[in-house]
This record gives structure tokens, sequence and C-alpha cells, in this order.
């Protein structure tokens, strides 16, 4: 780390301004001019060429293509549905979850439902969201639970409590799935008001 900062520090305006100031005064000490106290005139010509350099130009942050995130998700998206094919569930629970995966599956599956999706960036969050951790946590806790339910009986069975998330996740897909369907409606109409208008004038 150190010698990244010091790599960054020598192709910095600074060390490159300071460096010509610094050239400078040797040129003045080879001319005579400096005298005997050459090193402080040449030492100084760079602190003060270092001082009046222009500050390092911040790089603007670069924001994430959506369609690339989808591209991304869907990877992802890809290896839960292997993990969850290894995942023993109760008929209920599994059921919901088929439900859900396909929800998630049409989604992200390529064509113009992902192109809505990807001028959305709270749905595609929401969606990440769900897949990359609301999900597998779900399965995780089910099955690890599911463990220590066989060592104590009693209490509420594990699989109602994923059963309910599940399907808590499921309302949420499908609400978010109504919300694209009005956006595309909504982006729909203007369409045909822009031409409308277009053809009256």
């Amino acid at each position: 780390m150190a010698t990244s900062r010091a790599l960054g520090y020598l192709e910095s305006r600074k060390n490159l301004t300071g460096s010509a100031c610094g050239l400078l005064g040797v040129g003045l000490a080879l001319a005579g001019v400096a005298g005997p106290y050459w090193p402080v005139v040449v030492l100084g010509l760079y602190g003060a060429g270092a001082l009046i350099a222009p500050p390092e130009r911040v790089p603007l942050p670069t924001v994430p293509d959506p369609t690339e995130q989808l591209g991304v998700l869907r990877g992802d998206f890809e290896r839960l549905r292997e993990y969850l094919a290894e995942v023993e569930l109760p008929a209920a629970a599994g059921g919901r979850l088929s439900e859900l995966t396909e929800l998630y599956g049409a989604l992200l599956a390529p064509g113009w439902v992902t192109e809505v999706l990807a001028g959305d960036p709270e749905a595609v969050h929401a969606l990440s969201r769900a897949i990359r951790t609301d999900v597998p946590e779900c399965v995780a806790t089910f099955d690890r639970t599911r463990w220590w339910t066989r060592l104590a009986a009693g209490g509420e069975p594990p699989d109602r409590h994923l059963e309910r998330q599940l399907s808590v996740l499921f309302d949420e897909a499908e609400r978010l799935t109504a919300d694209l369907r009005e956006a595309e409606a909504r982006r729909q109409q203007t369409h045909t008001t822009y031409l409308e208008e277009r053809g009256r004038s």
C-alpha cells in the first residue's frame, strides 16, 4: 500500500510541477546564479512548484449499467437455483418456492421485460436483494433450524416460518411485477399521446 502511494505521488501533478521547478533550479545552479547554496535553491523551487501545482482531478463516479447488472444478477440467480435444487424442502414450502423462482426467472428472462426492469433502479435493487440475500437466507435458516428441531421438539415448526417468509417474498415480487407493468403501460400511453399530437400538428 505504501508502494502504491509512493508511485501515485510520483505521477501526481504536485511532483511533476515541483520537478519542473527543481530542474529550473538546477539550470540556475549550472549558470552560476545560485552560488554555493544551489541545493537549497533547487529544493526551494521544488517545494514552491509542489505548492502551486493545480489539484488532482477527482475521477467522476461510474454509474453501473443496469443491463450489465441484470446480466450479473442472472448468473447469481442460476447459482441460487442450483443451491435450492440440493436442499430438501417440505411440499408446501417447495411449491411456494417454485412459484417464486418462476416469477424471478420471468423477470430476468432476456427481452422487453428486462428492458423495463433495467429502467427502474429500485426494482433492480429489490430483485437483487431478494435473489442474493433474502431467499438464500430463508432457506439456509430453515435448514439449520430443522436440524435443531430434531434435538428439541416443540414450538412452531420451521417449515411454517419458511412458508410465511416465501409468501412475503412472493407478494413483494408480484407488487414489483405490477409496478413494472404499470410503468410500461404509462410509457405506451405517453408514446400514443406523442404520436397523436404529432399527427395533429
